[in-house]
């Protein structure tokens, strides 16, 4: 979408001009026929985002995604290898209106435990500096709106391999996860990169997709640094020009 601004400098001086704006739209998404989510994301590769949400949420594989304009939004409708994962989450959801104790469980839910990362990066850090400097050059969105946050796939010696943006940063790596297991892509020693705050939900969509390294263009949060540390995932953040951080194992 294409809107008219005035752009003001600090001396006083305005100038007209056009900018994109990134579309933000409402995602239901429907599993096995019943709403599981309702996410705010920009409606691009919208298969990949169906495909990396279900497997982030430990719901296992997504074995068809269809997709459906509608006025507000957009409804996904997701079909899974094995139904019952997603009934007994969404039964326990339901309950949670009516019950004053479950907030406990919802809270321990949130913080299960995590597998421990089972391949390695052999990505140096020479990698993800050379990464990290080519990373616009494979964000269109981004450039066209400055609104949209990226996560890469990268070899092990720093090649961005394949990307995917999205308004949110978490819905931008749940799409290069999807797209990931679409197209039967591996890790293959390599790495994520994201351009964004390193929060616990990724290191965890990270760690779920079996990422042997997570870099971030910022910092991360203490639970972030945590979790990491006792799945085992490499974790570079506050990647630079000159500088990046390693989280000590």
């Amino acid at each position: 979408m294409e809107i008219w601004f005035d752009r003001v400098t600090p001396d006083g001086s305005e100038t007209r001009l056009q900018r994109s704006l990134i579309a933000e739209v409402p995602v239901a998404i429907e599993i096995n026929g019943l709403g599981y989510a309702v996410m705010m994301a920009t409606p691009t590769d919208l298969e990949d985002f169906a495909t990396g949400f279900v497997a982030a949420e430990r719901l296992g594989e997504a074995v068809e995604v269809d997709s459906h304009q509608v006025e507000r939004g957009v409804v996904l409708r997701v079909t899974l290898a094995d139904p019952a994962t997603v009934i007994e989450r969404v039964r326990h959801r339901t309950t949670d209106s009516s019950c004053g104790l479950c907030g406990i469980d919802n809270l321990e839910a949130a913080l299960r435990p995590l597998p421990t990362v089972q391949v390695e990066s052999i990505a140096t850090p020479a990698a993800i500096f050379r990464a990290a400097g080519a990373l616009r050059d494979h964000q269109p969105l981004n450039r066209a709106t400055g609104a949209a946050h990226a996560a890469a796939l990268c070899s092990a010696d720093g090649d961005i391999r394949l990307v995917r943006e999205d308004v949110g940063r978490h819905n931008a790596f749940d799409k290069l996860v999807g797209a990931m297991a679409r197209q039967r892509l591996g890790w293959d020693g390599g790495f994520a990169l994201i351009s964004a705050r390193c929060s616990f939900e990724l290191v965890e969509k990270a760690v779920l997709a079996g990422c042997p390294l997570l870099a971030a263009i910022s910092a991360p949060t203490a639970l972030a640094a945590e979790r990491a540390r006792g799945a085992g995932l490499r974790l570079a953040a506050l990647v630079r020009s000159d500088a990046l951080l390693q989280l000590v194992p």
